[in-house]
């Protein structure tokens, strides 16, 4: 269909096109979907629900836009969007969407000029390798329960993820009319989670569960499913390698306390690499670790709904230059349990900045052991309170028995309060030493945390959420 803007115009185009047509002088013959201009040159249908209206010697692209002819030039001169100019002919090149779903049981590449649709669960299963190129959005479908969206890399599958600071690989719902090139979606902001799953991890790295089961089942996905399984014996075990890349608008719940996370490890082993990582708008946990020994460096998580970055079941790696971003529905900004059977396990975080909001800091439970080393929180709204609101607490026993045997320790902690909170009061469970070590400082003039200048290629810098 051609779209001009005086009817006498596209009366007279009419009758020259049906002309060109009746007395064959074209020698181009159009492909489906193609509409043939008085030049003869192919260019494609517009779609039914375009609204924009073309002046005359102009053509309506597929994408909207109107295309002025030049009969001197390749193609008229101009191919819309996700086109080039093919012998001629606009021939589409990028823009293209898949849609997936159920197990992919051999290699797969997943490249940038096509977005891809996640419906229900993907599962990449044992000895396969999924690969995605630098600037690929992936989108999953809505739905609730077992019909929740998710990519799950099954024990002994791999991931290869290498994103790129100019071209990140995006996780994101069908609703986020994000295109690739683009940062910052278009219609959706942090407010907007539970709209899909997420990304889930499996590895079988040691996991400390009840009744030391070597493995267990990832929450998230229903046991009867049979591919939830994580945990072993190999600390060195290798899932791939996970590069820029942003998870977003994740989190939708399966069950009662049963949540997909933005990003899960489960039992995922230090042969995996982790850098370079943003979860943005879940509805539940950013990013739950469960056991395992896999490194991460340079995490983001910005307005998690539950807690933000989440270690369970003795995590025993490293996580080194972290930011935490609360908002209003944020629980814990950390929230770190220790072993659930007898294995051990000690985390350590390296280089940390929290910017808070009405939530609590921290949480150590459970027995928690492991460091936390050059931490800075600030922008806490609220004072401390008797539901835990504004402070860094111990849970349990087991976690003050840790902190006093030396296995749970804090070192270049700095606190900046706009309201007057004391270290005393944020800080309850430390000892008087260590209150005396947390330095006050003004916000912004912190001498410890996190690195914040290798977030740039975030949508939390893009959007603002960094500027502090």
């Amino acid at each position: 269909m051609i779209k001009f803007l005086y009817p006498l115009t596209f009366l007279l185009s009419l009758m020259l096109i049906t002309s060109c047509e009746s007395e064959n002088s074209c020698d181009t013959t159009c492909g489906a979907n193609q509409i043939q201009s008085l030049d003869c040159l192919c260019f494609p249908e517009n779609p039914p629900d375009c609204l924009n209206v073309c002046l005359s010697g102009e053509i309506l692209a597929a994408d909207c836009t109107c295309i002025t002819i030049d009969a001197t030039q390749p193609c008229g001169g101009s191919c819309p969007n996700n086109f080039d100019c093919v012998d001629n002919e606009c021939v589409q090149v990028s823009g293209f969407t898949e849609t997936k779903t159920g197990f992919i049981s051999v290699d797969e590449t997943w490249t940038a000029d096509t977005e891809y649709i996640l419906a229900n669960k993907v599962v990449v299963e044992e000895n396969v390798t999924l690969t995605i190129e630098p600037g690929t959005i992936i989108k999953g479908a809505e739905g609730n329960g077992t019909l929740a969206s998710a990519l799950i890399i099954q024990q002994g599958a791999r991931i290869d993820a290498q994103g790129t600071p100019d071209a990140p690989i995006i996780f994101t719902s069908i609703l986020d009319n994000i295109t690739s090139g683009e940062i910052v979606s278009p219609n959706l902001d942090e407010n907007e989670n539970g709209l899909w799953g997420g990304l889930i991890v499996l590895g079988r790295a040691p996991i400390s569960v009840d009744g030391d089961s070597e493995t267990s089942n990832i929450e998230g996905i229903p046991v009867d499913d049979g591919f939830g399984t994580y945990g072993g014996s190999d600390p060195m075990d290798d899932s791939g390698i996970m590069t820029y890349i942003s998870v977003r608008h994740g989190g939708v719940s399966i069950g009662s306390d049963n949540e997909i996370n933005g990003l899960t490890f489960g039992g995922v082993g230090a042969g995996t690499i982790v850098d370079h990582i943003e979860v943005t708008a879940t509805l539940d946990d950013g990013i739950e670790l469960f056991g395992g020994t896999v490194n991460c460096s340079n995490l983001l998580v910005w307005a998690a709904d539950d807690d933000a970055i989440d270690l369970d079941q003795a995590y025993a790696g490293r996580i080194d230059n972290a930011v935490v971003i609360a908002f209003g529905g944020t629980d814990h900004c950390l929230e770190f349990d220790g072993p659930e059977g007898s294995f051990p396990g000690s985390f350590t975080l390296n280089d940390l900045t929290v910017r808070g909001f009405d939530d609590e800091l921290g949480n150590m439970r459970d027995g928690a052991t492991g460091s936390i080393n050059n931490a800075y929180f600030f922008g806490f709204s609220a004072l401390p309170a008797d539901n835990g609101e504004g402070d860094f607490a111990f849970s349990g026993d087991n976690t003050v028995a840790a902190y006093a045997d030396g296995e749970l320790t804090f070192s270049g902690f700095e606190f900046s309060s706009t309201v007057g909170a004391t270290v005393e009061a944020v800080f309850p469970d430390f000892t008087p030493e260590d209150q005396a070590a947390v330095n006050v400082v003004q916000a912004g003039e912190n001498t410890v945390g996190a690195d914040t200048s290798v977030f740039g290629w975030t949508t939390a810098r893009q959007s603002g959420a960094l500027d502090f």
